[in-house]
């Protein structure tokens, strides 16, 4: 016997709609490009977003078809948000941080059909726009008016203009909730990227998830600073959460020193942050210089990469903001766990609190996980056990898009696939998950990931160079960074400062290596592969130069 309730597709569009009907006043605050502050409310945004959709529709384009953006986190991005999933077709978010090589290889893998750009990035675009033959539109996030002359891309019109002539009645249309909504391209670690494509029902359920009370607790009387690129992982989920909650929405734009931060939680009376512990480290540093206090923020949510211990102990101890611990990964929407304390947590010392808090966490509703060890036997929850971190559950990847990589999932003995997440962990006893180790040997850098066989490749393309290895090493601002160890060839020299300005071109700025350590050989195993394990014991004790 079924239950007898109303049947009502889980869409993008319905947070939209229940923002503009419950909460249309509710404000949306953005610095914009330009260095103004731009303000307007849900209301508003509804009906921008319904001239996108109808925007896209005058454009003929298709159900399914991929609309990308390279865009910082700002109000014209949010109407990109909706307007494009809602009405049938996938937002796919391009990283601009990454090398205009990934760029281009990605919007063609992709197929994607329309590029809406911040002007900021118009330098990446004309280098990467003669490349890309399925894009056949390009809009800049500005207005008419702010457009320059000559831009080198064809046909570029400026957003503002592009939407004005267009109605701002639309009625979204209803279709499977588990039709893709947006896609996000992950670091590609063994060839090239591949991409998470996520459902309007997984999307809308993620969002439920993250706004729980034991996960980011967002509500209407919330003012919200997702200083988490919307262009990674759709910000965490925070434009969803916050039309499902009807919060205040601040966004940050390319501002993200820690001045800038500082005053726009302060300006706009931000109670909850969110962001990787780079932006922290830079934000904390400017306080402290300043002798500085906030005066509403409460919490933070912290990810992308461990969160230090000291800046844990700064914002809780000297600022007065508790801090959450989070972890997931692009693949998993990106939300898997988050640290908040049980009850039975209250009573311990502040010491012992700040242990717990340490951890990445528990996991949150809809996300199973399990640690296993090398023949897949699942590891028992005592915090000293650790093994391969699987997970599984309805916002999580099957497969990537196309096919990509093959089946990456793991059946167990039921025959139900688990997500390797490539992670090594420990899970106590109250099912707080640690992480010990990553398994792939991708680097992370300010919480963005740098791929070591990229580096590698690029440093054996050197006439000098026979072999390579990359690593990361520990440092106190970006918590990871690259250095590449290598083995010249008989007879050839090269120079550290040669090796490094080869680099130049072939790879973004900020993941060219820090550093070139010669060896006169790199451990191999017994099949020839690189054993990191050896190679980071034989540079124990190795420093950065100038730390």
């Amino acid at each position: 016997m079924l239950g007898l309730m109303q049947e009502q597709p889980l869409l993008i569009s319905s947070l939209l709609e229940f923002a503009d009907r419950h909460h249309r006043d509710a404000e949306i605050v953005s610095r914009r490009f330009e260095g103004d502050i731009h303000r307007y409310t849900w209301a508003d945004m509804a009906v921008r977003a319904r001239k996108v959709a109808n925007a896209l529709d005058k454009e003929g384009l298709q159900f399914s078809d991929r609309i990308a953006t390279l865009a910082w986190n700002g109000y014209r991005h949010l109407e990109a948000y909706y307007g494009v999933s809602g009405s049938g077709r996938v937002l796919h978010t391009i990283n601009p941080r990454l090398h205009p090589d990934q760029i281009a290889w990605i919007a063609n893998h992709a197929e994607d059909q329309v590029l809406m750009f911040d002007l900021s990035f118009l330098p990446l675009v004309q280098a990467v726009h003669a490349r890309c033959p399925t894009i056949k539109k390009y809009i800049a996030l500005c207005d008419a008016d702010k457009l320059p002359a000559d831009t080198g891309v064809p046909g570029l019109v400026s957003y503002e203009a592009w939407i004005a002539p267009h109605s701002s009645d639309y009625a979204w249309p209803s279709f499977d909730e588990n039709s893709a909504s947006s896609m996000c391209y992950t670091s590609g670690t063994t060839g090239n990227p591949k991409a998470a494509l996520y459902s309007h029902r997984s999307s809308v359920l993620h969002a439920y998830a993250a706004a729980l009370p034991d996960v980011m607790c967002l509500s209407a009387r919330d003012s919200v600073l997702p200083v988490v690129p919307m262009f990674h992982v759709n910000a965490w989920g925070i434009p969803y959460s916050a039309a499902l909650t009807g919060c205040k929405l601040v966004f940050p734009g390319a501002s993200l020193d820690g001045k800038s931060v500082f005053e726009l939680i302060e300006n706009e009376k931000v109670t909850f942050a969110a962001g990787v512990p780079t932006v922290w480290q830079m934000m904390l540093g400017h306080m402290q210089a300043n002798n500085l206090r906030f005066s509403t923020l409460k919490r933070t949510v912290i990810g992308g990469s461990a969160c230090p211990p000291a800046m844990i102990k700064a914002f809780q101890e000297v600022y007065g903001v508790e801090v959450l611990h989070a972890w997931g990964m692009t693949e998993m929407s990106p939300l898997g766990t988050l640290c908040t304390l049980k009850n039975k947590h209250l009573s311990l010392s502040p010491d012992e609190q700040t242990a717990i808090r340490l951890k990445q966490g528990r996991a949150i509703f809809g996300v199973d996980m399990k640690i296993v060890d090398a023949d897949g036997k699942e590891l028992p929850w005592d915090g000293k056990a650790f093994g391969d971190l699987l997970v599984k559950g309805p916002w999580i990847v099957k497969e990537y898009f196309k096919g990509e990589g093959g089946d990456p999932l793991v059946p167990d003995e039921t025959g139900r696939g688990w997500f390797p997440t490539g992670d090594v962990a420990t899970i106590d006893a109250d099912g707080f998950l640690q992480i010990t180790d990553r398994s792939k040997d991708v680097i992370k850098s300010g919480g963005e990931w740098i791929s070591s066989i990229e580096i590698e490749n690029i440093a054996v393309a050197h006439p000098a160079i026979a072999m390579a290895a990359c690593v990361g090493v520990f440092h106190p601002k970006w918590d990871e960074r690259p250095i590449v160890t290598v083995v010249k060839r008989p007879g050839q020299e090269v120079t550290r400062e040669e090796l490094l300005k080869f680099y130049e071109g072939k790879t973004a700025k900020w993941q060219i290596p820090d550093d070139v350590v010669f060896l006169e050989a790199i451990p191999l195993g017994a099949t020839g592969k690189i054993l990191k394990t050896k190679l980071r014991e034989q540079l124990k004790g190795y420093k950065l130069p100038g730390l």
